[in-house]
């Protein structure tokens, strides 16, 4: 048997919330870079960084903890259903 083929939506949502993962880690770098910057007293970085909380990282983590939150729910319930079933001598 061959494996299941994934639709091709689910490839692109995939590799869209991979580039979003690569985001928030890159701005999680980006960010400790600017904080050891200004303790040096270099303020540019942490000023561009602040420029780009709003409409950038905001965004970006928000998508990252909904889609945690989403993928969760829906093994919760995949897991109760296949439980269910069992259950029922299925």
């Amino acid at each position: 048997m061959s494996a299941p083929t994934e639709p091709l939506w689910k490839r692109w949502l995939d590799r869209l919330l991979m580039l979003n993962v690569l985001l928030v880690a890159s701005g999680a770098v980006f960010f400790t870079v600017a904080v050891v910057a200004q303790s040096q007293g270099r303020d540019q970085a942490m000023d561009l960084f602040q420029q780009l909380w709003q409409p950038l990282f905001t965004p970006a983590i928000s998508l990252l903890i909904m889609a945690a939150l989403i993928s969760g729910i829906v093994s919760w319930w995949q897991r109760r259903v296949q439980t269910a079933d069992r259950g029922n001598g299925n």
